[in-house]
This record gives structure tokens, C-alpha cells and sequence, in this order.
């Protein structure tokens, strides 16, 4: 067991009382994690698997403010979350970025009905939207934060300039028009930087990942799922923040008033990473927000040197891990082709999927586009209450968060002692840039640019304290020929970033796999350094490789095959590399 999580449940064991138990531990649970910590609150967080690995890793890596919440004539969510994306820009710029966004226009009036049959509550499939409806959303979208204008206003062009720029778009797009968002590099990163910085800020509250909370009468009990170990638990108050989950921890736990009306409806979105040069180039470095045929949108922009593509929205009954189908992925294709029609796309062009239930309010929209991304509260009564997260997405988790702190104040009579709006996360703390903090980890650490580079657009100013664990040790060297990736940094996620599994470190810690960069070779490598961390026998290492595999070969449509073929092309270029010119 890993130095941190086991002086997490020594101190846990001399002292089992806290104020606040939070239930989830994707990005609402930690935010409110941090939120009830700061204002000087003793706070349990458990989450059964890791951090950020549920809902919360599968969202369309947007920080936005939201314009088509506009149609639902959801005003105050709009401005919530531009001032939230705002922040996130100011609070953790190695992470989030700025991303301009080009919406393809193809009529002039069309759609103009959309925002009042949104008033009027009716739920039915949106017209296309036109110019002008467009024009007028977007002037609204600035008139928000015309006060405190972070990003560049929206532009229009026509359709020989919008040509010009984009030569390889549809032929049916008569103009379009251009404004700014923001993209987040690695979502789980953020989810994982809130809990550390709980750690350090506020160390008599813990957060937890792989283990669960079981209720006895007023009393919980507490299972550390990698070794079955139980500590008895008592909390004043209980946040339910299970996300997708909410309505099965809810009865976990003792809401004995349930009826079986749930307050969480789900959809499914899922989304494509593809490898496609010319797709990549075609973007011109935006991200395009267009409308598929059915009138769900859908986004493409540039991550990470591939494409992000989606998404899908499709109503779920019963929340559950789930995966990108066939049916799907053509249907993603087949948008992005509509869009580019020259261009070609393949399947065998997806190198990573990925898939996940949106946790949203209860609805009976017909139309999934028209539930609510909004957020609320709600309060369960009992010897220990609880208060359910309802709703939020990525962008607004701080202010839910705060809404959430507030009701929790308020129901153990505490006053407010911190804010967390200016609050930097993580490696944005002193953030200078990332060309500036790379020239920087060179000078002090003799890395190469290219190590330099992705340390600083994975850990920010973080990575200084990484380099400065790595340096000397021996295994300070890459995993493979091509990987900057080392056995020593792999020690230092386990030591200090809570990684217990393989899987915590290739999906959630790195981008090898979201990139395409995973192969057999590779989590050969990550088993062996982490199993040396771990002290794993050759069973639990046999194990965990074989975890992962059906992992991604269940969840993210990457099979054996792929992985043994991308260790084979990996060992052809070398050889290739270092034959004499």
C-alpha cells in the first residue's frame, strides 16, 4: 500500500468522526470535496474505483459557456458558465486553453422558432439553425461578459471567406461565423489536482479511491477494496454526489421516502479519437459545431494531435459502464463526413473511443438536446441528511459546488472562511506558460524538449517536483524507444497521484492511451516499473495486464491485436531509424 494511503487510514482509524461524507468521487464530488475542506470542515470523500473514472472521464473535453442553452431560455446557466470557463482559464492554464469554435452556416432564417418553442416548453427536434439566429445567440453569448471580456468577440463570414479558410467544407455552407470557448487537455488530471491540493491546503480531510461506504443505522462502515480491510465511519451529513449513480446510492444509504421517482435521467454520449492528417489540417485549428441531419450537435476539433469527434445522445434507463457502439461510431463518421465530404474517413482511422451517461436532471423531454445541463440541490431528511448533487457538467462544477457548500453550511450552522473562484488549481499555481516553464524544466533539469514539453502540458508547474523526484534515479529512462514516459515517473504517480492500477495510470494519469499511443510493449513497460512500486507478485502482474486489455478492448475499441500491431510498427520504425543514411 502506497505511504499516502496508508497514513489516509491510520489517520482515519485515530479519528473516525467527520463533518461531511461525500459519496463519488468524480469531478462534483471533488469539487465539493474541496469546497467543504476549505471552509475548515473535517471531509471523507470515497469513491469506489478512481477518481474521475466514471462520468466524469467521459465528456466532450469542452469548457464552455453553453450557447445552445440559449434555445431553452437558460440565461442564468449561460452566464454561470462563461464566468466558470472564465475562471478555469485564469485557474488552471496548463489544462484549460482557449478554443476557437466555428459554427458552418448553410441558411438565413432557418431555426428562428427554435428559442420559442424552447419558452414554451415543447420538446421536439429543433430546425436547423440559420444565420440569423446564429447572429443573435452569439451577440447574446458577448453581451454576458462584455464586462469582463476574457476571450475575442464573435465574427461573421461569408462564404467565400469561409471557403477560403476552410476549403474543404461542404459545398452547401453559404456562410459561418466564429467565436471562442475553451478545450480542457486532461480532464481527469484536473479531478486529480483538486484532491492533492486538498491534501496539502486541508490534511485532516481524506479522499479516498477504491473503496466503498456501507450504512448501519446512524452509523457507516468503510471498505478499502484493495485489501477488504473495514473501519467504522460517523458523519453529520451525507453528499450524494454519485453522478449517473445518485439514485442507487440514495437508496443505498437510507432515503427511506424513496417512491422509485428518480431524480437523475441519463443519456449516453460517446465519442471518437481519430488519426486522420488531413482532418486534423482541415480544422485550420478550430473546433466546428455543426448539426448533424437529426439535430443533435456535434463537435470536431483538434486534441492532442488527433481529432476529437461527437458526440451521441441517447437516453438511458439504467445508469452502467458502457461503451462507443458500431452503430455509433458510423453515425459520428458519417456526421464528420457531411461536414467534410471530400475528406477521407475511415474506421480504421479511430484510434481511441470513449463513452459515458450524462447525469442529467429527470426529464420528459422528447428531445434529448432540450434537458437541462443546469444544476441543483436536494435535501433528504434523516438522523444523517443528505444532499444530493443533481445535475452540473464539467464546466460548472466549482459553482455547483459552491451552491452545494452553501446548503451544507447552512444545515451544520457554520459560517463561509473561503472562496475558490480565483483560486489556482494545481500545476496552474504560478503557471508562466508552457514555452516559458519548458525552457525553465531544460535549464534545471537537462531534459530533452520533448520530455520538457510534455511535462509542462501535463503537470504545469507540478512538474518541477516531478523532474526533481526523477532526477538521478536510475529508472529515470523512457519505457520504450519514442516514449518520454519513464519507470521513474510511473513511481512518482504512485507514490504521489493515488495510482493503484494500471489502468489509473494509461487512462487517467497519461495520454497513451486516448492518443493512440498504447501498445503491448508500452503496458509491459507501465506493469513492470509499477509492479516494482507496488510490490506486485507475478500473478497481481499477470492480472492487472489482462484488466487492462479487456478494458480496452471492452470500453475503448482498442483489441490485442492493435496493441501487438502498434508494438510492431513501433519496433520497424526504430530499426528503420537507425539504419546508416
Amino acid at each position: 500500500m502506497p505511504l499516502e494511503r496508508h497514513d489516509s487510514f491510520d489517520k482515519i482509524r485515530e479519528n473516525a468522526r467527520f463533518d461531511v461524507l461525500v459519496v463519488g468521487g468524480g469531478i462534483n464530488g471533488l469539487g465539493v470535496y474541496r469546497e467543504l475542506a476549505l471552509q475548515g470542515l473535517r471531509v471523507l470523500l470515497v469513491e469506489r474505483n478512481d477518481f474521475c473514472s466514471g462520468c466524469s472521464a467521459a465528456p466532450s473535453r469542452m469548457i464552455h459557456g453553453g450557447l445552445r442553452y440559449l434555445e431553452n431560455g437558460e440565461f442564468g446557466l449561460v452566464k454561470e458558465s462563461l464566468a466558470e470557463r472564465d475562471a478555469l482559464l485564469r485557474n488552471a492554464p496548463h489544462l484549460v486553453r482557449p478554443l476557437p469554435t466555428t459554427i458552418p452556416i448553410s441558411s438565413v432564417f432557418s431555426g428562428m422558432l427554435n428559442a420559442a418553442a424552447g419558452f414554451l416548453g415543447q420538446s421536439g427536434k429543433p430546425a436547423r439553425r440559420g444565420a440569423l439566429p446564429v447572429k443573435i445567440g452569439l451577440t447574446l453569448y458577448d453581451l454576458v461578459t462584455r464586462r469582463r471580456r476574457a476571450l475575442p468577440p464573435h465574427q461573421f463570414r461569408n462564404g467565400r471567406t469561409t471557403h477560403e479558410k476552410w476549403p474543404a467544407l461542404s459545398p452547401e455552407v453559404r456562410c459561418s461565423a466564429s467565436y471562442h470557448d475553451a478545450w480542457i487537455s486532461y480532464p481527469e488530471r484536473l479531478g486529480l489536482e483538486l484532491v492533492l491540493d486538498t491534501a496539502r491546503m486541508a490534511p485532516e480531510s481524506h479522499a479516498l479511491n477504491y473503496a466503498v461506504i456501507t450504512r448501519d443505522g446512524d452509523q457507516f462502515t468503510l471498505t478499502d477494496r484493495e485489501n477488504g480491510d473495514t473501519l467504522p465511519i460517523a458523519a453529520r451529513l451525507v453528499v450524494n454526489a454519485a453522478g449517473a449513480w445518485l439514485d442507487e446510492v440514495r437508496r443505498d444509504l437510507g432515503d427511506a421516502a424513496q417512491n422509485g421517482t428518480p431524480m437523475v435521467s441519463g443519456t449516453k454520449g460517446s465519442h471518437l479519437i481519430v488519426d486522420n492528417p488531413a482532418l486534423h489540417a482541415a480544422l485550420g485549428g478550430h473546433m466546428i459545431f455543426f448539426e448533424n441531419s437529426d439535430g443533435r450537435v456535434c463537435i470536431m476539433f483538434p486534441y492532442l494531435g488527433k481529432v476529437l469527434a461527437g458526440s451521441t445522445d441517447i437516453r438511458v434507463e439504467t445508469p452502467t459502464r458502457t461503451a462507443c457502439t458500431e452503430l455509433e461510431r458510423r453515425y459520428i463518421l458519417e456526421a464528420v463526413g457531411r461536414v467534410f465530404p471530400d475528406l477521407p474517413l475511415a474506421e480504421q482511422d479511430i484510434v481511441f473511443s470513449y463513452s459515458g451517461i450524462r447525469p442529467l436532471p429527470q426529464s420528459n423531454q422528447a428531445f434529448t438536446g432540450r434537458i437541462s445541463r443546469g444544476h441543483f440541490t436536494h435535501r433528504i431528511d434523516g438522523a444523517v441528511p443528505q444532499i444530493c448533487m443533481v445535475g452540473g457538467k464539467w464546466t460548472t462544477f466549482r459553482a455547483f459546488a459552491e451552491q452545494t457548500t452553501d446548503a451544507v453550511l447552512a444545515e451544520l450552522v457554520r459560517a463561509r472562511v473561503a472562496h475558490t473562484a480565483k483560486l489556482p488549481i494545481g500545476g496552474g499555481r504560478n503557471f508562466p506558460g508552457s514555452a516559458a516553464l519548458r525552457l525553465e524544466l531544460r535549464r534545471d533539469f537537462g531534459v530533452s524538449e520533448e520530455r520538457a514539453a510534455r511535462m509542462a502540458e501535463t503537470y504545469g508547474t507540478r512538474a518541477q517536483d516531478v523532474l526533481a523526484f526523477c532526477a538521478g534515479r536510475a529508472d529515470d529512462r523512457p519505457l520504450t524507444s519514442g516514449c518520454t514516459l519513464t519507470a521513474a515517473e510511473i513511481a512518482w504517480m504512485t507514490a504521489h497521484e493515488r495510482a493503484l492500477h494500471l489502468s489509473d495510470v494509461v487512462l487517467r494519469r497519461s495520454d497513451l492511451a486516448i492518443t493512440g499511443q498504447i501498445s503491448t510493449e508500452l503496458i509491459n513497460g507501465i506493469a513492470d516499473a509499477m509492479g516494482r512500486a507496488l510490490d506486485w507478485s507475478a500473478q497481481q502482474r499477470a492480472a492487472e495486464i489482462a484488466a487492462l486489455g479487456e478494458e480496452l478492448h471492452r470500453y475503448h475499441g482498442v483489441s490485442p491485436q492493435v496493441l501487438d500491431q502498434r508494438s510492431t510498427q513501433r519496433r520497424t520504425e526504430c530499426a528503420l531509424a537507425a539504419r546508416p543514411a
